[in-house]
């Protein structure tokens, strides 16, 4: 069986795999930008969209300190997730932390590469508009929920039943 901490740097790999080749497909090989909105479900349409803040478009930074701010930022957490990855001991929670790693290194390539994020995936329905993202976005989110279950839940289960006096 794999080390846990093995395991979740495969997911983080697999993530930033995953999330810049589905970038540099839409900018580069099937330009998404010359043929936008492309519409693949009533709720689902890919759209150009460069971000300059962080998730949900939060803290846009429009100068270069900003930008290296981020950068800087995001390294340093990845970093530090990575510290936790080597002392996980559950192939669930080295997922979590690996799939948040690999999201993050994703958008720091983004960043030094092009300046922004390039989001692309737009879910809304009817009238409601859901936030314009990427892969590495949606692992983020994934890792960050797998925590909060690995914490709330699953830390529980390995502690066993609560016993009274």
């Amino acid at each position: 069986m794999t080390h846990p901490a093995r395991f979740g740097a495969l997911v983080a790999l697999a993530t930033l795999v995953l999330d810049q080749a589905s970038k540099l497909y839409f900018l580069f090989v099937d330009v998404l930008a010359s043929r936008e909105p492309l519409a693949l479900a009533p709720f689902l349409d890919l759209i150009v969209v460069w971000n300059r803040g962080i998730s949900y478009g939060l803290f846009q930074q429009h100068t270069e300190l900003g930008r290296w701010a981020l950068v800087v930022l995001s390294i340093a957490a990845a970093v530090g997730l990575s510290v936790w990855l080597r002392r996980a001991s559950t192939r669930f929670l080295a997922a979590a932390l690996g799939l948040i790693i690999g999201g993050a290194v994703g958008n720091v390539v983004d960043r030094i590469a092009y300046g922004a994020v390039f989001d692309f995936i737009h879910f809304h329905v009817g009238s409601f508009s859901w936030y314009v993202f990427n892969i590495a976005d949606a692992a983020i989110v994934a890792g960050v929920a797998g925590l909060l279950y690995d914490s709330f839940v699953l830390e529980k289960r390995r502690a066993g039943p609560v016993r009274s006096s």
